[in-house]
């Protein structure tokens, strides 16, 4: 049974219904997100399946409708960069913590969108190309991380797993902390605080706290994983 929206807490805010919002829409249910649609075009918001609100994102009283407070995260895909700037900066006023990935067309406006707060910026042109390159010149490479990503056929999956401050793992070694024969689960790579990847890390790499893991394995391997650096 579906819950309200009133019930939801830790989901995904999603406006815009358009072409790149069900596409973003499909990917994320198809990971098993539970995503949140605002939508101002009443029509084409009853084409959802799922749970919407009708409304114009950048009214503050239509964003409390879909849960903002209690959402883990915003994706704002509206057809504006205008309206992108104005949810962002308005979505990271009232809440410090969230993270927010928006949209963006023209990519002068990108630096206006991270000074107003979001985390992330993807331009779909822009990654439209990197896709096609990527068919180019690696057709399995790209293949095979839409399969792991997106499509739910396989069994692994790739996820970035938080390693806080508290955690026991933080200050040791991978080769300490026996990662993979504690979990199953395999460490590409590490981002560190400053953004930076350490990718292939040694078996001498120090875990620190803050830093964030990138790892592939079954959801049961990574749901260990999360458990193991959260202790």
């Amino acid at each position: 049974m579906q819950r309200t929206i009133d019930e939801l807490a830790g989901h995904i805010v999603l406006c815009g219904w358009g072409r790149v919002g069900r596409s973003i829409h499909r990917h994320l249910t198809g990971a098993g997100q539970t995503v949140v649609v605002v939508e101002r075009d009443p029509e084409r918001g009853a084409t959802l399946e799922g749970l919407w609100v009708c409304g114009d994102a950048t009214d503050d009283a239509v964003m409390t409708a879909a849960g903002i407070e209690r959402a883990a995260t915003l994706v704002t895909a509206v057809d504006s960069d205008a309206d992108n700037l104005f949810v962002t900066l308005s979505a990271r006023d009232r809440r410090p913590e969230l993270f927010i990935v928006s949209r963006v067309r023209d990519e002068a406006n990108e630096p206006k969108l991270r000074q107003a707060g979001a985390d992330r910026v993807v331009n779909p042109q822009q990654i439209g190309g990197s896709r096609i390159a990527a068919l180019a010149v690696a057709p399995n490479v790209a293949d095979f991380l839409d399969v792991v990503m997106h499509d739910g056929s396989l069994e692994f999956r790739l996820a970035d797993v938080a390693v806080p401050a508290a955690s026991a793992l933080s200050g040791q070694t991978l080769r300490e902390a026996q990662v993979r024969d504690r979990t199953g689960a395999l460490v590409l790579a590490i981002r560190q605080e400053d953004g930076t990847f350490a990718t292939n890390p040694a078996p001498e790499t120090v875990l620190a706290g803050g830093s964030t893991l990138i790892a592939i394995g079954t959801a049961s391997q990574l749901e260990d994983l999360r458990s193991l650096t959260s202790t």
